[in-house]
């Protein structure tokens, strides 16, 4: 259940197996991707040899001369997540992916649990709608 899908690729392991999976999952999907190269903070992190690696899987970022957005980020670091968000916004408003708030709810539960003072909390994907 998703619009984007953001394919994460370690900057200093490269394209793998799972890499592979994730990508061919998601255009089997017909689902947009963005890429993002995590650990650059990392020695021998090499984002143009992993940029390259994905072309050999016909996934070519903007950077060169493609059009699917990437951004270099390293998440244990906090690095680089603004610049992937303000992609995953452009990439949203490109597809128009809005909501009509004005309607109930429709969306789909990722996750429930029991919350001890709060009762069952979820983790959802409103798709349509507000949730008040």
């Amino acid at each position: 259940v998703t619009d984007i899908v953001i394919l994460v690729v370690a900057a200093d392991d490269g394209v793998k197996e799972q890499t592979i999976d994730s990508l061919n999952a998601a255009k089997a999907a017909g689902k947009d991707v963005i890429v993002a190269f995590n650990k650059v903070d990392k020695e021998g992190a090499d984002v143009n040899r992993v940029a390259t690696e994905l072309t050999q899987h016909d996934l070519l970022i903007e950077e060169l001369g493609g059009d699917i957005l990437s951004a270099e980020v390293s998440a244990k670091q906090n690095i680089g997540l603004d610049g992937l968000l303000e992609k995953i916004l452009l990439q949203a408003e490109v597809l128009d992916l809005t909501a009509n708030p004005d309607r109930s709810a429709q969306g789909t539960v990722i996750e429930a649990r029991q919350e001890k003072g709060l009762g069952t909390v979820a983790t959802t994907l409103i798709q349509r709608g507000t949730l008040r």
